[in-house]
Order: structure tokens, then sequence, then C-alpha cells
């Protein structure tokens, strides 16, 4: 048993976390280069929250050019246990509206450019993407959802696409045909990276439109997107108060916070030095390395 160290990574429209108690930004280096921002980091109900605004304040950084690596490594120098990210997304169903909350759980990645590992020659590892978010945490923020007023979907599969563009219809219809219920930018590399930082992770995203699948529809521009923004990051402010409010007081343990027991590959002998030092907040608990 522990304590909670809640990261919450905000997306497009959630920038600041006002509720938080002594609240404070704080920069955080990591061997990835800068995060997106400084973290606000602070107390919510008796619990230590940890805020990182995945675009940077203001909305600076496109979904390509995020870095994600050192997002996921920031919070895991700050202590971070579990990782809540809230996301705008499109839908791909008529049975979510927008405004309706999604608590996705599985993903199909069509990104192309972006780097979606920690490990590399030095350092293998493999770790299991089967069930990607973490049902444990997935479910508290799903109640807290609903706590919050929200309309809420408990499960959907994520389409993550390259972007910054939106989809053609094209696309729009053919990801509807693989079964995908709702479709963003930012989920992927993030929920494979908090794997194998061993941060469970779950992902509330925020239907903010109906991407460009309806015939007879105008397709969706920012504008569509910003109107729908201010309603969705209201109730998703108030979902994490009432995740706080409703987290037990002590942490029990995750299978997800040692699953690179069973995915590192190299042999301690042949590990290389300097991956070592890159991954000290990474993987510590299981290399020993040094801060």
């Amino acid at each position: 048993m522990s304590e909670w160290t809640i990261g919450i990574i905000g997306g497009s429209g959630l920038y600041e976390m006002d509720a938080l108690e002594d609240a404070q930004w704080i920069s955080v280096s990591t061997p990835w280069g800068p995060p997106s921002d400084d973290l606000l980091i602070g107390r919510l109900h008796g619990h230590k929250f940890v805020f990182l605004p995945r675009h940077g304040r203001g909305h600076r950084i496109p979904p390509a050019d995020l870095n994600f690596r050192a997002n996921i490594d920031a919070l895991k120098r700050a202590g971070c246990t579990d990782l809540v990210a809230i996301s705008s997304i499109g839908s791909l169903r008529e049975a979510l509206p927008p405004g309706r909350f999604v608590l996705v759980d599985q993903f199909v990645d069509r990104t192309v450019s972006r780097i979606s590992t920690f490990f590399g020659p030095g350092l293998v590892a493999h770790v299991s993407m089967a069930e990607p978010v973490c049902p444990r945490l997935s479910a508290m923020l799903a109640d807290a959802a609903v706590a919050a007023g929200a309309e809420v979907s408990r499960g959907g599969t994520y389409l993550a696409m390259e972007g910054p563009q939106f989809s053609s219809r094209a696309e729009s219809e053919l990801y509807r045909q693989w079964g995908c219920d709702v479709i963003g930018m930012t989920a992927m590399p993030e929920a494979k990276l908090a794997r194998e930082a061993e941060l469970p992770y779950a992902l509330l995203g925020m239907v903010t439109d109906y991407d460009c699948w309806r015939v007879g529809e105008a397709p969706v521009e920012v504008s569509t997107v910003i109107a729908q923004l201010g309603a969705n990051a209201g109730k998703a402010r108030a979902t994490v108060e009432a995740l706080a409010r409703a987290l037990p007081p002590q942490r029990p343990a995750s299978p997800i916070d040692t699953v690179l027991d069973a995915a590192l590959i190299t042999a301690p002998a042949a590990r290389d030095a300097g991956m070592l030092a890159k991954l000290d907040a990474v993987c510590r608990r299981i290399t020993g390395a040094a801060r």
C-alpha cells in the first residue's frame, strides 16, 4: 500500500487545474528533452496531483511535435503512481454524440512519425499492450465522470491518427468499418510509453464532433471543436475533483506497477550504460540505475 500521486495530462481546452491546493508550477528536466510545459503540483482532497497541459499553456504544440517521452518521463520523475489522460475526440458512432465522455479501453495506432518507446539498442523491452489501459483506474474515472454529471460510455476503441489535418470522409468510413468508436491525435504513443514506465493509464475522451462520416453534414472544423470544448472542460475539471474525493486513502498495488519484470529481454551484462542512465526514472525499480 502507498499514497496516490495522480498525474493529469490535460488535452485541448484543459490547460489549468484551478482546484489544486498549494499549487506550484515546477520545471522538470528529462534526458529526452523538455516536456510540453512545467508541471503544476498540488493537492486535492488530501491527495497529491500533478498536472501537465499536453499541448502547453495556450496550445502551442501540435500533436506530432509533442515530446511524448519527455512528458511521461517528467510525470514519472514527479512521483506519479497513475496517469489520467483527458483528450478531445471525434465520434465515429451515432450513439456517441458531442458532449459524451468515453472511457477508452482499446487503441488502433495509425501514427507514423512518432517515437513510440523509451527502449532501444543496448536495452530492449517488449511490454504487452493487449489491455492498454488500467481497468481499476478507468472504472474509478468513469464513476467520477458520472458523479460530475457527464453522460458516460464505458469502453470504446480509439483510432489514433497522425494529424494535424482531420480525416477524409473515406478514412472516417474506413475506421468505422474497422470497429473504431472514436478518433484522436494524441493517445499514441502516450499510452504505450505510460505502460513502459509502469504507470497505470486511463483515458477520458471528451467528444467534440462527429468527425466527417455523416452524410449531408458539414465536416468538422476547428470552430466546431472549440464551441464544444468549454462545456467539456468544465465537466472534466469536475470529474477530476470527484475522482480525488473517491480515491481510497491508500493505493493498493497494481500489476502494471511491475510490468517490466516480464518485458526486459537484454541480459544484465549486455545492458548499455548510456541507456540505463537515460532510463533512470522509467525503470530504476529493476535496473538500479542511478539518478
